[in-house]
């Protein structure tokens, strides 16, 4: 993975936070995905400027969370194989 590249989520999807459900969730045309809070928050920053490491030190700032570039990144790899995301540069 290319942990200084911008990453975006993939033109497929559309991702949206669900008022009802309380949480964001991934839509595309054969059905939905429902993303826990983590997976929210990292996709939700995934605008096609920030990189892995970006999404790590904004998340680590937010929650007062030293540590999470490894969580992140593990995340982001699977995002990655599901094509929920790609780079964006």
């Amino acid at each position: 993975m290319q942990l200084e590249k911008s990453i975006a989520v993939n033109d497929h999807f559309q991702l949206q936070y669900e008022e009802a459900q309380g949480c964001f969730v991934l839509l595309y045309p054969e059905g939905m995905v429902q993303l826990n809070q983590s997976a929210g928050e990292i996709m939700n920053l995934c605008d096609g400027k920030k990189s892995c490491l970006d999404i790590a030190k904004i998340l680590e700032e937010k929650f007062q969370m030293p540590d999470l570039k490894k969580d992140v990144e593990a995340f982001l790899k699977e995002a990655f194989e599901r094509k929920w995301v790609m780079y964006a540069n």
